[in-house]
C-alpha cells in the first residue's frame, strides 16, 4: 500500500505509449498560427498579456543590465508553470517532482549568475562573503558560513520545488483513497472528504503556480546580487 502511493511519480504508460508525451503536446495549442497580425484571437491576447505580466514581475527587482536575462527567466517560468499544472491532470506525470530535473534546472542557472558576478564585478561578488564591520575573530567562521550558504542555494531551489509538489500530490492521493474507501461504509464522511479533496485540488493549483514563480524569482534575486 505504501509503495502504491509513490507509483504516481513514475511515468504512466498506455498501450506502451508514455502518457507524458501526450500531455506535452498540449502546450502546442498555445502556439499562435502564422498570420500577418501579431494578435489574431482572444487566446493570443491572453497569452501575450500573461507573458508581459510575468516578464514585468520578474524584471522589477533587476537593473537594466539584468534585462538581458528576460527571455531566459520568462521561458523558464512558463516551462515550470506548464509542467506543474499539467501534472495535476489525471493519468499524467509531473517531471518537477523529480529532484534530478529540478537540480538540472537550478544548478546551471545559479552557476551562470555566480560566474556573471565574478566576471563583471569580482570584488563586489566576493564581498558578499564577508559583511562590512565583521569582528576580526569571526572572519574565518563567517566566510565559511557564507560560502556554505552560497553553495547550498541550488540545492535549496531544487528541494523546495520537489518537496512542495510531492507533498501536495501525496496528500491528494491519500485523501482520494480515503474518500473511495469510505464511500460504502460512511457515505456522509465520504462526501465531506470529497469536498475537502476539491478544495485541496484548488490549493494545489495555486501551489503549482506559486512554486514556479518562487523558483524563478529567487534566481532573479541571485542575479541581482551579481550584476
Amino acid at each position: 500500500m505504501n509503495l502504491s502511493f509513490f507509483d504516481q511519480f513514475t511515468s504512466p504508460h498506455l498501450l506502451g505509449i508514455p502518457l507524458i508525451l501526450l500531455s506535452m503536446l498540449f502546450p502546442t495549442l498555445l502556439i499562435p498560427s502564422p498570420d500577418n497580425r501579431w494578435i489574431t484571437n482572444r487566446l493570443s491576447t491572453l497569452q501575450s498579456w500573461c507573458i508581459s505580466l510575468i516578464t514585468k514581475q520578474l524584471m522589477t527587482p533587476l537593473n537594466k543590465n539584468g534585462h538581458k536575462w528576460a527571455l531566459i527567466l520568462t521561458s523558464l517560468m512558463i516551462l515550470l508553470l506548464s509542467i506543474n499544472l499539467l501534472g495535476l491532470l489525471p493519468y499524467t506525470f509531473t517531471p518537477t517532482t523529480q529532484l534530478s530535473m529540478n537540480m538540472a534546472l537550478a544548478f546551471p542557472l545559479w552557476l551562470a549568475t555566480l560566474l556573471t558576478g565574478l566576471r563583471n564585478q569580482p570584488s563586489a561578488s566576493l564581498g558578499h562573503l564577508l559583511p562590512e564591520g565583521t569582528p576580526t575573530p569571526l572572519i574565518p567562521a563567517l566566510i565559511l558560513i557564507e560560502t556554505t550558504s552560497l553553495l547550498i542555494r541550488p540545492l535549496a531551489l531544487g528541494v523546495r520545488l520537489t518537496a512542495n509538489l510531492t507533498a501536495g500530490h501525496l496528500l491528494i492521493q491519500l485523501i482520494s483513497t480515503a474518500s473511495t474507501a469510505l464511500l460504502s461504509i460512511m457515505p456522509a464522511i465520504s462526501i465531506l472528504t470529497t469536498i475537502i479533496l476539491l478544495l485541496l485540488t484548488i490549493l494545489e493549483v495555486a501551489v503549482a503556480m506559486i512554486q514556479a514563480y518562487v523558483f524563478v524569482l529567487l534566481l532573479s534575486l541571485y542575479l541581482q546580487e551579481n550584476i
